[in-house]
């Protein structure tokens, strides 16, 4: 019986492994930082600079003694970034996935960069697009943050996934859901 589970076995152990390890360095990089990390930093400055494309006068600032950048328009303060705002969640699930599915090594190394890179431009939106809820419609901020900005970027993921497995690899889901890992 254990045979017949050990390709999915092994993709779920390859995935949580990879996952773990990307995990545990990310939160020791972070907590070396006593405020925001670069990665946030770096995330919210060019979400601002999106903003200020799009015709909205923002500025990036981080908030005094905490882990938070805030985007400001003027003097007020519209949306305050967080450490799991910066897409690296997001991307070392996908890069997770990726080791765990395994493939064509070649392939992957073009693959992985461009779907960090489209991962973080969706980033990039979504921040951007949390900007404008919370400053032209707030009373749907709680529900497009939580929600459909949430879901929005993971199914960018999962059309990263099903391109890598079906269009790159040319495999069918099926045929690699049986021989996942192998």
């Amino acid at each position: 019986m254990i045979r017949e589970f050990k390709p999915a076995l092994k993709f779920l152990g390859i995935f949580v492994g990879v996952y773990l390890a990307l995990n545990l360095f990310y939160g020791w990089w972070i907590s070396t930082y006593d405020r925001a990390d670069p990665a946030t930093v770096w995330v919210t400055n060019q979400s601002s600079m999106v903003l200020n494309w799009l015709g909205e006068d923002t500025y990036a600032k981080p908030k005094v003694n905490t882990p938070t950048i805030s985007i400001f328009n003027g003097s007020r303060i519209v949306v305050n970034v967080f450490e799991g705002c910066n897409g690296i969640n997001v991307a070392i699930v996908f890069v997770a996935f990726m080791v765990a599915f395994n493939g064509n090594w070649k392939k992957m190394l073009w693959f992985i960069p461009l779907g960090l890179l489209i991962i973080h431009i969706a980033n990039l939106a979504r921040v951007s697009g949390l900007y404008l809820v919370a400053e032209y419609f707030q009373q749907y901020f709680y529900y497009v943050h939580k929600y459909a900005f949430t879901a929005s970027i993971y199914l960018i993921v999962f059309v990263l996934w099903w391109w890598w497995i079906e269009k790159i690899n040319r495999v069918s889901i099926r045929k690699a859901l049986s021989s996942a890992g192998q």
